[in-house]
């Protein structure tokens, strides 16, 4: 278990998870050192086995990234998604995170969404302590369809989903049963209500040194 006064490393997590541009591929090497830093336990093991997968020059990861994240539907980084498809119900849950980013001192520009997980990540890495976790904690049966969906696939990124997994509190029982119910029913198909919100980006700066 990870002692309370270990930082989770969310800021890490949320730069992995990004769009493979060729200034992150360019840091890779980097990559296994900040791996080894971290305690000992899950997450490290996990990021460990993500750094030993994610190989290739960049065109490579960025095709890749784009195959696993934007062309299934049960890999979507936006993780109001699972839940609410793009509704009306989903553009009122967007404005909800909104809201608590902002009242965490930490608000969002309007082009960004605020389900993103790599936005998501960055906030628990920058918000005062506890508010990322709440946050995070909030979409956990969302979280584990998509981790299972990685893992499915057989996607490396499957490993940075069982890291973030690793520093949550174990999935609750109606919490799995709301994962059963997700895979099954699969998001709602309403495409309304999403007209205020641009292309997701992971929040600019600080989230990463």
């Amino acid at each position: 278990m990870r002692r309370t006064d270990e930082q989770p490393p969310w800021a890490l997590l949320s730069f992995l998870l990004r769009y493979p541009t060729p200034e992150v591929a360019a840091v890779r090497d980097g990559l296994a050192g900040e791996v080894a830093a971290l305690p000992a336990g899950p997450a490290r093991d996990a990021l460990a086995r993500f750094a030993a997968a994610w190989t290739g020059d960049q065109t490579a990861l960025a095709a890749a990234y784009v195959e696993t994240f934007d062309l299934r539907r049960r890999a979507a980084l936006e993780l109001t998604y699972y839940a609410c498809g793009d509704t009306r119900e989903r553009g009122m849950a967007l404005l909800r995170i909104k809201k608590l980013y902002r009242a965490a001192g930490l608000p969002l520009e309007t082009g960004e969404l605020p389900d993103h997980l790599t936005v998501m990540l960055a906030f628990a890495a920058l918000a005062p302590p506890g508010h990322g976790e709440t946050l995070l904690a909030m979409h956990r049966p969302a979280i584990e369809l998509l981790r299972l969906s990685l893992h499915d696939v057989r996607s490396p990124y499957a490993h940075v989903l069982d890291a973030v997994a690793a520093q949550l509190p174990a999935l609750s029982v109606t919490e799995r049963a709301e994962v059963a119910r997700l895979a099954r029913e699969g998001p709602p198909d309403e495409a309304v209500g999403l007209e205020p919100y641009g292309p997701p980006e992971a929040m600019p700066s600080g989230a990463r040194s």
